[in-house]
């Protein structure tokens, strides 16, 4: 049968090319007109340890991956001995022959096909590596889906190591295809491609998110690696010098946002990517950044702690902490992405409410958005949105034209004060992180001390209207809303589809990707729902408490999870239940 809606997983042990062949066959499968979503799942080791690619492929847009699996694909033993349980009735498990299967793996309803893929590999490609690709072709074989397009991916890919290994890799995944045909008639999945279908990218959220901050103005980037975090100080590696960015690798997480805010401090749009535990060693340089008025957008990929925690897993246990970082008060805004497009537009909106409010603006993402690849139409990111808008920045007329001393903080109904970069004759000043006055110049008395604090506060009024309103999803007035913020808007917004597939009219989904300020529709929103639950992914509810501190609200329930892995449909709805 044509299946609307297949997944296929890959794994094995770290270094055998798991990320890269589940990838490549994502981007076939696009290239072939179908949409997909595929989520790495990997050790935090370079080699050893379980990982596996799970890929799913429908006709229809995907928002997550789901538990089902259709195909598995697996490059050792311990592979089918961990999903097992998850293969569908009907569907199929590849494994290398050289491996006897044990009778505790074996189900009736699965159909289990022995291939020599080590070996094959070998006698074919020359290398033992290119197993994977050779699943690939059996997998391919047995969906019945085109075979070229997947060819057409391996050209691009190997094109610059010579001929002879793109002809290898050719060979290799053809016979994956013969291997399959034996099978065929057994397994009753297919996943044809569909002809003429509108032309769709694939991307990822630290992609979409770095290619939003690039358009934006970015052109500072300054980080020390670490996971999730550190693919965007990467991919501005890569890509920024083409456009006038200068990705700075540095010693430690501390000089890399000093680093960012002496580049702000003269004038460029500054990006500090880390994680949670890279953040908190930048905690005093953000209070600096709320004293200094200095604009600086901190992207936070959240993942397990406390200390290192689970490098490679994801979690939203951040919000509070990003909330409340560096003492005493400052205004800050606090962004949470919940799609590859809402990390686009983030990206670089983050850049003007910076530079707007003269404060730091956190975009609080997590390894989970970071790392899934999505299909996209062609025109989802609207490059034509992007606006640049720097605030209120004297220009070198404006300078030229002043009779007075320059006051770099002066006191204004707003809070914001006039910015002016340093560079100009008239504009002489000095960045304080102690308290100042409006020159500045060090003031201890309490007057002044009331004055500078309470023209920063004032900023956040302003701030209160610019944060992103909370958005809908699903139909009106549905007994159920389904409450969330970030990454988790994906398998929540098919938790409802799938809860008003049962039942009309069932559920709907009430999504955050303001946080701080707090949102001033967000209490009228909440109010318009029956019955909530939240679903969001640490242990205390840190989200629930923040509606309840800031609205006054108690909600019905929750669905949490906090064991480092994502969100599913199907994890939410069985949580449902109990709440």
């Amino acid at each position: 049968m044509i299946a609307n809606d297949i997944t296929v997983r890959i794994g094995g042990e770290a270094g055998m090319g798991l990320e890269s062949s589940g990838a490549g066959f994502a981007k076939a499968l696009v290239r072939g007109g179908l949409h997909i979503f595929g989520v790495p799942d990997f050790y935090s080791r370079i080699r050893g340890g379980h990982n596996f690619f799970t890929l799913r492929a429908a006709h229809d847009p995907l928002y997550s991956i789901a538990d089902p699996v259709h195909l598995l694909l697996a490059l050792d033993m311990e592979t089918i001995r961990r999903h097992i349980s998850d293969i569908v009735p009907g569907g199929a498990v590849v494994f290398d022959s050289k491996d006897a299967l044990p009778n505790d793996l074996q189900r009736d309803d699965v159909l289990f096909i022995p291939a020599a893929l080590t070996q094959l590999a070998r006698d074919i490609g020359g290398l033992e590596l290119m197993r994977n690709t050779l699943a690939l072709g059996i997998a391919a074989g047995l969906l019945e889906f085109d075979l070229s397009t997947m060819e057409g991916i391996i050209r691009d890919n190997f094109a610059r190591k010579g001929e002879e290994v793109v002809t290898s890799n050719l060979n290799v995944i053809r016979a994956g295809a013969e291997l399959a045909a034996p099978y065929r008639a057994d397994y009753p999945f297919r996943l044809h491609a569909v002809p003429d279908a509108p032309q769709r990218i694939m991307l990822n959220g630290t992609q979409a998110f770095s290619m939003g901050a690039l358009a934006g103005g970015c052109r500072f980037v300054s980080g020390y690696p670490m996971t999730p975090g550190s693919p965007v100080l990467v991919w501005f590696a890569q890509n920024g010098a083409h456009y006038g960015a200068v990705a700075k690798h540095v010693e430690d997480e501390i000089s890399a946002i000093n680093m960012a805010i002496g580049a702000a401090v003269m004038g460029a749009r500054t990006l500090v990517p880390t994680s949670g535990g890279g953040y908190a060693l930048m905690v005093e340089a953000t209070g600096f950044a709320g004293m200094s008025e200095t604009p600086v957008v901190i992207y936070n990929a959240q993942r397990p702690g406390p200390a290192t925690g689970l490098p490679t897993r994801t979690l939203q246990a951040d919000l509070l902490f990003m909330l409340h970082a560096a003492q005493d008060e400052f205004p800050r805004m606090i962004l949470a992405p919940g799609t590859l497009e809402e990390a686009f537009h983030l990206g670089w909106q983050a850049f003007n409410m910076a530079e707007r409010y003269q404060t730091p603006v956190m975009v609080l993402s997590d390894q989970y958005l970071a790392d899934a690849f999505r299909s996209l139409e062609a025109d989802a990111l609207d490059f034509d949105a992007v606006a640049l808008d720097r605030g209120a920045l004297l220009t070198n007329a404006d300078l030229d034209a002043l009779t007075e001393r320059y006051k770099r903080y002066q006191i204004t109904k707003s809070g914001i004060s006039p910015r002016a970069l340093p560079g100009h004759p008239n504009a002489i000043w000095v960045t304080e992180s102690n308290e100042h006055d409006e020159y500045p110049r060090i003031v201890e008395s309490a007057q002044n001390r009331s004055d500078q604090h309470s023209k920063r506060m004032r900023k956040a009024v302003p701030m209160a209207e610019d944060v992103p309103a909370p958005t809908w999803y699903g139909p009106e007035d549905a007994p159920l809303t389904l409450v969330c913020w970030g990454s988790t808007y994906g398998p929540a917004r098919e938790a409802v589809d799938r809860l008003n597939a049962q039942e009309a009219g069932a559920a709907n989904l009430l999504h955050f990707s303001g946080l701080e300020p707090f949102p001033p529709t967000a209490e009228a929103e909440l109010r318009k729902a029956h019955k909530t639950v939240v679903v969001e992914g640490n242990y205390t509810g840190q989200m629930e408490f923040l509606i309840r501190a800031r609205t006054g609200i108690s909600l019905d329930g929750h669905v949490r999870r906090f064991d480092g892995r994502p969100f599913r449909p199907e994890f939410i709805l069985a949580g449902l239940q109990e709440a």
